[in-house]
């Protein structure tokens, strides 16, 4: 009998034995959990900002230079580069948002060490606090800043998302005014894009469970599309719809972290960050749903999958996917010529990979005129700090910000001086 069986069989044999002598579906250890989560471990220390230029070469065969801007920074969010007068000739001034409620300048490198007096205050949640911040359209004609923050409320101390705007005359905020508010219930991180036509898109979390994602009269896991002064556009998706908010542009979404219009199509890209894997990357569609809690590309925390299908007719499925996670954060196109081999390429931060902490990283994707990935290179990963955005600046350079408790701070990278290979590749210390 057992002579007849052929090795195809032989294998599957051997196989079911030895799952019976070990146990069907055995854990290779016992994980602690703390709330039905499992406790993630130490990890490594995120990294901080180097102490001086780093060269790498990278997979287009580009040799880059990474050199620090400034340091000393908390908890960096949010980064906007400000319009200087024409007299103000290489003159470079960036503003920076961290999370316990300060705006930072930064002048030619050089970090101010007062904090510009007049932002939002704050409610710290978490990583959340005080988060992105862009300019007007026409800034500077008008002076006008935008915030998402975590706005104090009740005397519970509540945090609720808010949208906020005021006047930058250079030195101090003036005007401060709230023009949105998602109400109790929706607080966590949040990103603002302009739209080409002068709308504002302002993403919102998922809360609980997720199912208020798919919930149309919930502000939670929608991206928001508004007028300039927080009103609702009269041709948004579901303005005058019984049990829709109007604000909604797009649902179904997770913790939504990068934000991006596109400068070729004008359409709107988001990231979101999924659970145990399944980030993404996706193209936004007025009154579309984008799946969660419902589609899912990766794990819950404790290991199953999110959901029994990863893609069903009525969702959107997204462009780009990671598994396992990396935390993504934000996100820009690149479209200088002073690093020419990543020109229309893809960039996305990472906090972390893999739910281990200390593993971040800034990653490059590469997509056809189809929008299909090519192929994607992780940059920074010998770092391992936690990437909290990526943005061009006016002189087709990339400015990462770097997340740490004590030592985030601002990085650029710039095309290297020279293409000689090096001998060895810089490390972390453990």
């Amino acid at each position: 009998m057992f002579a007849a069986l052929r090795p195809i069989a032989w294998r599957l044999l051997i196989v079911a034995c030895a799952c019976a002598a070990h146990g069907v579906g055995a854990a290779q250890q016992k994980v602690p959990f703390d709330g039905g989560l499992p406790i993630a471990p130490s990890g490594f220390e995120p990294g901080r900002i180097p102490a001086g230029p780093i060269e790498y070469d990278t997979a287009e065969v580009m040799r880059i230079r990474v050199v620090p801007v400034a340091r000393g920074l908390v908890n960096p969010w949010g980064l906007v580069f400000v319009p200087q007068p024409a007299n103000a000739s290489g003159t470079s001034v960036m503003l920076v948002t961290e999370k316990d409620g300060r705006l930072r300048l930064i002048r030619n490198g050089v970090l101010d060490p007062r904090p510009i007096p007049g932002a939002p205050t704050v409610r710290v949640q978490g990583r959340s606090g005080l988060m992105d911040v862009v300019l007007h359209p026409q800034f500077t004609a008008n002076r006008w800043i935008y915030f998402t923050y975590l706005k104090p409320v009740g005397a519970g101390r509540e945090a609720v998302l808010t949208v906020a705007r005021g006047r930058f005359d250079g030195a101090a905020i003036s005007e401060l005014k709230d023009i949105f508010s998602c109400g109790p219930g929706v607080s966590g991180p949040s990103r603002l894009a302009w739209g080409r036509d002068g709308t504002l898109y302002v993403t919102t979390p998922s809360a609980g469970d997720g199912s208020s994602s798919q919930d149309p009269n919930s502000y939670s896991g929608k991206v928001l599309r508004l007028n300039a002064d927080g009103s609702v556009p009269a041709d948004n998706p579901f303005v005058g719809r019984a049990g829709h908010k109007p604000e909604v542009y797009s649902f179904g979404h997770r913790n939504s972290l990068g934000l991006a219009i596109h400068p070729a199509t004008g359409a709107v890209w988001q990231n979101e960050m999924g659970p145990n894997g399944g980030d993404e990357i996706n193209i936004l569609k007025p009154g579309a749903n984008y799946g969660w809690p419902l589609v899912s590309l990766g794990r819950a925390y404790t290991g199953p999958w999110q959901s029994p299908t990863f893609s069903k007719e009525g969702f959107e499925s997204p462009l780009v996917y990671w598994m396992p996670s990396i935390s993504l954060s934000g996100m820009t196109f690149y479209t200088g010529s002073k690093l020419p081999k990543w020109k229309g390429d893809i960039f996305v931060g990472g906090q972390r990979t893999g739910e281990i902490p200390g593993t971040g990283r800034l990653d490059r994707i590469l997509v056809n005129e189809n929008l299909e990935e090519l192929r994607r290179e992780s940059l920074l990963v010998p770092l391992g700090m936690r990437i909290r955005g990526v943005h061009q600046g006016p002189d087709e350079l990339l400015y990462v910000v770097v997340d740490h408790d004590t030592d985030g701070g601002i990085l650029r990278i710039e095309p290297s001086a020279t293409q000689q290979v090096p001998s060895t590749y810089p490390t972390r210390p453990r």
